[in-house]
Order: structure tokens, then C-alpha cells, then sequence
């Protein structure tokens, strides 16, 4: 009797931590979906072509805590995007994780030309391909998006649930940088947006 009690205790426990998780992350894509609507020179153009836009069911276990390391005196590079023009950035730090029980590292990047803009000064950005790149998500990679107050003594929530597709993913036209080789991993991430599958 008090294993069954136990059990339906943890049980319990578990569906209430995960519920403002689930709460928090379809709250979170309902304004991403809008934003690709409403944002000026965004890549949607009527509501309907929102019933292409897909994503895996959300998943706890690929929100991991990641140990943030800054990158000291980083000089400044041009990231490649898919249109053949480059952006400035500069790597900010390297962030290492477990993943499905083994570690894995990607680096966080600041664009120096958002740096200019008093609303994204903090923003900072991660781009990375998987194993699913170009098989069920998007082939040009996909992004997660920071602010510098995101990283708490020494760490950060990197939570692929909300990894989204570049704008390159709907349609062609835009500079979307390409992820450097080394943000590619080599595990599927299989959260976050999946291809666009309307046809362009």
C-alpha cells in the first residue's frame, strides 16, 4: 500500500512539474506562429499557411542545463548565410551539456550589427544542424534564441523544444546564416520545429 501511495506521489509530482513546462512551451509557439504572420517582411502570408508549420511533441528531456564558458578576446568573423552574403558575429561562449547520457558542446554568438540596436544589445544566438537536418527538419539548420541575462551563474537553459527554422525554411530570398561546423551535431534532436512542408 505505501508503494502504491509513493508511486502516485512521484507520479503526481512529475505531471505538476511538467505541466507549466507544456503551459509555458505551447504559450511560447502560439506567438511564434503570430510573429511569422505579423512581423513585417516575414515569411507567411496568410493565416492558412500556418497549418504547414510543424513541431515535434514537446519533450522535457531536451531541455537540459548547460555549463556556459565565456570565449575570451574572440575576434570577430563573417558568418556565411544561404543567400551568399555574410554577418558579423563574434562567439560569445561554448556551452556543454549531456544529451541522452552523452556531452555535447555548441557555441553561442553575438551579431555585432544587432549589438547596435538598443532592443536586441543583449540578444544573442544559436545556430546548430543535427541528424535531422534535411530529413525531418529543415536541411539549412535551425536557431535558438538567448539573452545575455539567460546565463545564471555560469549557466544557461538550453531548451531545444524551441529551436525554430530560419526564415530560408519558407522561403527563398533571405540571408540566413549557416551554422558553423562546429555547432553540427551528430545526435538527433528530435524537438523543436520540423520542415515547412508547404510546397515553396
Amino acid at each position: 500500500m505505501r508503494i502504491l501511495l509513493l508511486l502516485c506521489t512521484l507520479l503526481t509530482t512529475r505531471a505538476m512539474a511538467q505541466t507549466p513546462f507544456l503551459e509555458q512551451l505551447a504559450q511560447h509557439r502560439e506567438t511564434y506562429k503570430k510573429e511569422l504572420l505579423d512581423s513585417a517582411g516575414g515569411p507567411l502570408k496568410a493565416t492558412t499557411d500556418l497549418a504547414y508549420v510543424h513541431f515535434y511533441e514537446p519533450d522535457s528531456t531536451y531541455r537540459v542545463i548547460a555549463a556556459v564558458e565565456r570565449t575570451v578576446n574572440a575576434e570577430p568573423f563573417d558568418m556565411p548565410t544561404y543567400s551568399g552574403k555574410t554577418k558579423e558575429h563574434v562567439a560569445y561562449a561554448v556551452l556543454s551539456f549531456v544529451l541522452n547520457g552523452k556531452p555535447q558542446q555548441l557555441t553561442l554568438y553575438r551579431s555585432l550589427n544587432l549589438m547596435k540596436l538598443p532592443n536586441y544589445r543583449d540578444y544573442l544566438f544559436l545556430p546548430f544542424k543535427d541528424a535531422t537536418s534535411g530529413k525531418e527538419t529543415y536541411g539549412g539548420g535551425r536557431y535558438i534564441d538567448f539573452r545575455t541575462g539567460d546565463i545564471k551563474d555560469g549557466q544557461i537553459t538550453l531548451d531545444f523544444n524551441r529551436a525554430y527554422n530560419p526564415y530560408c525554411a519558407y522561403e527563398e530570398g533571405y540571408s540566413c546564416p549557416i551554422p558553423p561546423a562546429t555547432n553540427v551535431l551528430s545526435v538527433a534532436i528530435e524537438a523543436g520545429e520540423k520542415t515547412y512542408e508547404k510546397d515553396h
